[in-house]
């Protein structure tokens, strides 16, 4: 082995599947790569239409596991309130400590890694090989009692207990329950290390009662600019089968009634944009969910549902076809969504909330409207169209930047550990 390699940094990163926190741990790898950072990546689900020899899927019994774990999850959270979107009590999960990957890895990141993945257990048996355990918060739930998203509740600043998401009033219920796994375990480890990609859930993290003593870093998520790019708008559209004369409105979710994706509110603002806009040659793309029979009848514009979009070229068709993209979410990190379609060309518009406010330049390369507030989110819509906006992403969001921010991270974690 030549020096060199000897030298060479080691990063191996866990998520529960390729598409999992944005396949942000995916993405990163690639610019890993390119800068000499050996990276694998141990995921749970295997995907075949990724093809690697740096990612380890995990077998059969792994995931006959998470598939038990998931049942159990669907038992303890049955009388959860479904406004208060997901909640996560991890009970299974599968012991990764002795994969070779593991053992060689200098630096080990923590994606999306529930549903039957790990569970605290194996959380602490990789805490215990003293590397440093970086986690990257793709929502709130490192930092609550196992919600996702905390929408108003600021328990989490001091204790989880009677949560909101579940119905009844107990003190000592699932929330408390794991709030308090999660402070032992945080408590008893030093190498562990948190980075959030939003400056809210920075912030957020740096009050919770179980992270606001512990290393919190801010490093934007990566996006590969390289492949998601502006091309002819009204070839994109013609692709579609949409006429160049038309205006088009895209929206994408993977599940529309989701409570995080505020929905109505996007049906609201259509609705007061045709009232306003009548003779305007409108069409609304929706990706990422098939076609919906009743969010099609609430819409008073023309209506393209693409389904899922298994593949990036798909997706960036999709957004260069589209003269806005809308990302109307009521919680929200860091949403990938917004960064793809400015790296496009095609400004957003979205709620001020969550991590959106990072990405949008006001009136510049998109819009940011009220929270909650349909009517500004149509003048949103309407401001970007009469104003031909284009998308760009913001500086601080360049890859090249992002990638020397991880190597400054791994700099500053031997300072702290040594």
């Amino acid at each position: 082995m030549s020096q060199e390699n000897k030298k060479m940094t080691r990063v191996v990163q866990l998520q529960y599947s390729m598409q999992s926190g944005g396949a942000m741990g995916l993405k990163m790898q690639q610019f890993f790569l390119q800068r000499n950072i050996d990276s694998s990546i141990v995921s749970l689900k295997s995907d075949n239409t990724v093809s690697s020899g740096k990612i380890v899927s995990l077998g059969r019994k792994a995931n006959i596991i998470s598939w038990i774990d998931n049942k159990l999850q669907h038992y303890l959270t049955k009388k959860s309130i479904k406004k208060f979107g997901l909640f996560s009590y991890p009970v299974l999960g599968t012991d990764i400590s002795k994969l070779e990957e593991i053992k060689n890895a200098d630096y080990i990141y923590v994606h999306w890694v529930l549903k039957g993945f790990l569970n605290f257990r194996n959380i602490e048996q990789l805490a215990r090989l003293n590397k440093p355990l970086i986690f990257i918060m793709h929502d709130m739930w490192n930092i609550t009692g196992g919600c996702h998203h905390s929408f108003t509740c600021d328990k989490y600043t001091t204790g989880c207990s009677n949560c909101q998401v579940f119905e009844g009033n107990k003190n000592k219920d699932l929330a408390f329950r794991e709030f308090e796994k999660k402070k032992r375990l945080y408590a008893k480890y030093k190498n562990l290390y948190f980075v959030s990609p939003s400056k809210w859930l920075y912030e957020c993290a740096k009050q919770s009662a179980l992270t606001k003593d512990k290393p919190v870093f801010y490093i934007p998520n990566i996006i590969d600019n390289t492949l998601f790019k502006p091309f002819d708008k009204n070839a994109a559209k013609e692709f579609l089968n949409i006429s160049s004369d038309e205006t088009v409105i895209a929206f994408g979710a993977v599940s529309i009634e989701s409570p995080y994706k505020g929905w109505r509110y996007l049906q609201k603002a259509l609705t007061a944009l045709k009232q306003n806009n009548s003779n305007e040659n409108i069409t609304v793309i929706i990706f990422g969910s098939g076609y919906n029979k009743e969010v099609a009848e609430n819409i008073p514009f023309k209506v393209k549902f693409m389904g899922f979009l298994a593949d990036p070229y798909s997706t960036i068709l999709v957004y260069n076809a589209a003269d806005v993209f809308i990302v109307p979410s009521l919680a929200d990190n860091l949403p990938t969504t917004v960064l793809e379609s400015l790296c496009c060309g095609t400004p957003v518009v979205g709620f001020e909330t969550g991590g959106i406010p990072d990405m949008i330049d006001h009136k510049k390369n998109g819009y940011i409207a009220k929270y909650k507030d349909a009517d500004d989110l149509a003048a949103g819509i309407l401001f970007c169209l009469q104003y031909h906006l284009k998308g760009y992403i913001l500086p601080s969001f360049e890859p090249s930047l992002i990638v020397s921010d991880h190597l400054a991270l791994f700099e500053q974690i031997k300072s702290i550990q040594s």
